[in-house]
């Protein structure tokens, strides 16, 4: 493992590459996004302090990724080798990536679910659950393209959760 301080902007990963490393954020915030075919940012997943991020599906089949990954804040991160034989990783810290991998897949998933049945609403509840300390350090155009709705929507759903529902 090495510990690298990435700057605002950076991309520590593009699309098109077969990832080498999963990344665990130190210090800082990083995301994971990926462009359409119109060039539209969808944002897959935010990666605050103590997460795991990398492009998995890419990462488990050894192909070219889609996900693009870069600091949204100044970030001290972890770079942490998947190559077989790295002799720099004892047992136990590669048992505890695992199981921060596997948590993160669970949690990729639970959203995934998410968005093919909950309502916009539901998914923004589920957002300040598994993030509840980034609202204010995000913009509201990534929030929303992480819910799947536009900025506008996304107004709308933060007055209808103030107001409990009346305009």
């Amino acid at each position: 493992m090495e510990l690298t301080t990435v700057l605002k902007g950076e991309v520590l990963q593009e699309s098109g590459v077969i990832p080498t490393h999963v990344f665990q954020v130190s210090e800082g915030l990083l995301r994971a996004y990926f462009l359409d075919e119109l060039g539209k940012e969808h944002t897959f997943l935010f990666a605050p302090e103590g997460w795991l991020i990398s492009d998995l599906d890419a990462l488990g089949f050894q192909k070219p990724g889609v996900l693009i990954i870069e600091a949204l804040e100044d970030s001290k991160v972890q770079r942490v080798s998947i190559l077989e034989g790295n002799s720099n990783v004892s047992s136990e810290e590669a048992s505890a990536h695992f199981k921060q991998l596997y948590r993160r897949a669970g949690s990729l998933q639970r959203r995934v679910l998410m968005m093919m049945s909950n309502s916009a609403l539901e998914r923004y509840e589920y957002f300040l659950e598994t993030y509840p300390d980034l609202s204010a350090r995000i913009s509201q155009k990534l929030i929303a393209s992480y819910l799947g709705i536009t900025p506008q929507a996304l107004s709308k759903l933060r007055r209808e959760r103030v107001t409990g529902g009346r305009s």
